[in-house]
């Protein structure tokens, strides 16, 4: 029978108040079938119950910083990383458990590539149904190229340069352009890996709503300009 190559993942999520959904998440890693080598929660400040809960967790590393943000909390874990390949969760998401196992099937011998998966948002549980009826939740699992779908050599991860800090939306999105624009691969897999929760103040409904992302793609389309200029 063959032997699961050594983990050499180290798994970094960001949490801001992250209380009520941060052990579903770290559950999530603990249960893939391909074990991480590091969890990594980078605390943003939290003033609610998310250090205890990190810290129940033996070899979890706690890391706290003064709040500034998911990018900054994201750089703050990359730059901390010793092992080979990175990949981050969203405290408030969660992974199917053959996430890692999947993408580093499919990262094995490739180089400047990141490897992505689809995702399947679902309706947090607990929301009552006046709620969930404003809530908007595609049915089907999708495509992503996003953090929490993403797995990545640490050293192509670092190359590309830190997310931008700040955006205090898209600092992904913005990542993710620069390091097409420096010729790095992507490879889709056809597996839902990830899925991402939807409530009403996560990261993807209430700060929407009131932040925009036209800094990012200004910033995308002045760098495609200039890219071009020099040509």
């Amino acid at each position: 029978m063959n032997k699961t190559p050594p983990a050499n993942t180290t798994v970094v999520i960001p949490a801001y108040n992250a209380e009520k959904y941060l052990r579903e998440a770290i559950n999530s890693v603990v249960r893939q079938t391909r074990p991480a080598a590091a969890i990594m929660i980078v605390d943003d400040g939290s003033t609610d119950g998310t250090p205890e809960i990190a810290q129940s967790y033996q070899g979890v590393t706690y890391v706290h910083q003064a709040n500034a943000g998911v990018a900054a909390a994201l750089n703050h874990g990359v730059r901390l990383t010793n092992t080979n390949t990175i990949a981050f969760l969203s405290a408030d998401d969660v992974w199917a458990p053959e996430k890692l196992e999947l993408q580093h099937i499919a990262l094995a011998g490739q180089s400047r590539t990141l490897v992505f998966g689809h995702m399947h948002h679902f309706l947090s549980p607990e929301l009552p149904p006046e709620l969930t009826r404003t809530l908007a939740c595609p049915p089907e699992p999708m495509p992503a190229f996003s953090a929490g779908t993403l797995l990545a050599a640490v050293e192509d991860i670092r190359a590309v340069g830190p997310f931008n800090e700040t955006f205090q939306v898209g600092e992904f999105m913005d990542w993710y352009g620069r390091a097409k624009d420096a010729g790095l691969v992507t490879t889709m897999l056809d597996a839902t890996v990830s899925m991402r929760r939807v409530h009403s103040s996560n990261h993807s409904t209430k700060t929407l709503r009131n932040q925009s992302y036209a800094p990012v793609l200004k910033a995308l389309i002045d760098r495609r300009r200039a890219l071009q200029g020099k040509l």
